[in-house]
């Protein structure tokens, strides 16, 4: 394994994102897989994917994860540095590839990254990451999912970050294609209880933990300090100490919705990073779910 070779700012992040990226192979057009003839390739994975919004904010974002030595991963690293992505972080695994999935326009998404690289960090990857000295630490639920080291990785992080000043920042993103309902819940319930910011929709909260309305899912989550739960098109409700603050989303011709949650935690968290008011914060949130709402990739041109 090594690690990239890119010589990139040794200026301390404001955020550090971690987490499997992936090659994304999409329609060129919203059409079925079955019937499209051109397709696109692009990088996915909900980590990586705030650090881009966020660098397209104005704001220094690095990201941490392996990628395979193969084209792939080369494509990968450096599609993420040209979109203003600090990769300095990035390190490349010799004997595991990079994994990818297909979007599939109105019939959801196609995985192919069991063995990938990413699934085989452990909390050793974090040596060389920094983290406690951004401001913000971003991971996700995906990551806990794709193996038992990966799943010791985001306690690792957890566990460091208690003893630092970063705000950790974790978006549940449940993938039932990754694994069942019964095993997540109480994992993810666990991690997000140790966050100082949490992001879950109000449907996967239903799915994972039985909560229906955003009262319920702020009274079983009573730990993060913010907590942020997203109802669809319906709108976004945040919970602090001070109360609750609800702002209605953005209505849009939604094309794709996958992406769309990444994109609305970048902006909501811009919006803690710069100061911002809840109902700004949110409102930024839906700012950048509305580009990804309305194009086939998770990151249109930003």
């Amino acid at each position: 394994m090594v690690d990239s070779g890119e010589v990139q700012s040794k200026k301390q992040p404001e955020i550090i994102t971690i987490g499997e990226t992936m090659v994304l192979i999409t329609p060129t057009v919203a059409e079925p897989l079955e019937t499209a003839e051109l397709f696109r390739l692009e990088t996915g994975g909900a980590e990586s994917n705030v650090a881009v919004h966020l660098s397209a904010l104005g704001h220094h974002a690095a990201w941490a994860s392996r990628l395979g030595t193969d084209a792939f991963g080369r494509r990968v690293e450096r599609q993420l540095r040209e979109r203003g992505v600090d990769t300095s972080l990035v390190k490349f695994s010799e004997d595991a590839p990079t994994g990818f999935y297909f979007k599939d326009p109105g019939n959801g998404v196609i995985y192919y990254r069991a063995g990938s690289a990413a699934s085989a960090m452990t909390p050793d990857d974090l040596a060389d990451v920094p983290f406690e000295q951004a401001t913000i630490t971003h991971i996700s639920g995906i990551t806990p999912s794709l193996s038992t080291t990966c799943n010791a990785l985001i306690e690792a992080v957890l566990d460091r970050a208690e003893n630092s000043k970063t705000t950790v920042s974790f978006d549940v993103n449940y993938r039932a294609a990754l694994w069942p309902v019964a095993e997540a819940a109480p994992i993810l319930l666990a991690l997000a209880q140790r966050a100082n910011i949490v992001l879950v929709g109000l449907d996967e909260a239903e799915v994972l933990w039985g909560t229906t309305t955003p009262d319920e899912v702020r009274a079983l989550l009573g730990s993060p300090e913010f907590l942020v739960i997203k109802d669809g098109d319906v709108g976004a409700t945040e919970f602090t100490a001070e109360g609750h603050v609800f702002v209605p989303a953005h209505k849009v011709n939604v094309v794709e919705a996958v992406g769309a949650g990444d994109a609305f935690a970048a902006g909501y968290l811009s919006g803690y990073l710069t100061g911002r008011t809840a109902e700004q914060r949110l409102s930024l949130g839906h700012d950048r779910a509305a580009l990804v709402l309305t194009s086939t990739t998770d990151l249109p041109t930003l």
